[in-house]
């Protein structure tokens, strides 16, 4: 096969690749977020769960969480689908990063800004919603920014349980033609590409938000 009918096919898979990272991407912000809101609430006895639950994530390699997902919990009838598997497994260990990140961000913001808040009476909900968040969100850019582009780089675990992303696609394409060399070439300067245009996406969105003088990483 020539270059140009490899890359044809492995594009079939693209889209299942961009999928992934998405639905990943946005489980880790989302659980990130709730963790960073949690820890910020003071709950008493909440911050021994949210120190396990980051530990445990940040620990175990993401392709045994989702061997773990995807066919352990069957095991104990619980049975999820690709998707969900991978959402479970690198969206909350993105989370647990993230939610890492979240927290040097929130530690940026100006504590006079807090005090003024409390002064006005504003409730502690909404000092986190309208003043610790929003500037927290900014401070974090850079650390998100290297998080989702992570997240691209774990997706092609997601050939391992049957979606067929562009991984899948070059390991069918191999047993087919016995290209090797060239097939993982293509599929090296794909990746690539996706994530250049992926953290070109990224950073023109986060260059609207960014905070003055904090650069992106």
């Amino acid at each position: 096969m020539s270059a140009a009918e490899i890359f044809w096919q492995l594009l079939r898979g693209a889209p299942y690749t961009l999928l992934v990272t998405s639905v990943c991407a946005a489980t880790g912000l989302c659980v990130g977020l709730f963790v960073a809101a949690l820890r910020r609430a003071r709950i008493p006895g909440l911050q021994v769960i949210i120190a396990v639950y980051a530990y445990v994530f940040r620990g175990v390699p993401v392709l045994v969480l989702l061997f773990l997902a995807y066919f352990g919990l069957p095991s104990i009838g619980i049975k999820l689908s690709p998707l969900l598997a991978m959402a479970l497994s690198l969206g909350l260990t993105a989370g647990a990063y993230l939610a890492e990140v979240f927290r040097g961000a929130l530690a940026s913001v100006d504590t006079t800004e807090i005090i003024a808040a409390e002064a006005m009476g504003f409730s502690r909900l909404q000092i986190m919603r309208l003043v610790e968040f929003p500037q927290m969100l900014r401070f974090a850019v850079p650390g998100m920014i290297n998080e989702f582009t992570t997240i691209l780089k774990y997706s092609p675990f997601a050939y391992t349980v049957g979606i067929p992303e562009i991984t899948k696609q070059a390991t069918a394409l191999t047993a087919r033609t016995l290209q090797g060399i060239e097939i993982y070439l293509c599929v090296g300067l794909l990746y690539f590409a996706i994530y250049r245009v992926v953290l070109s996406t990224i950073r023109l969105v986060a260059s609207r938000y960014q905070v003055p003088g904090i650069g992106n990483s």
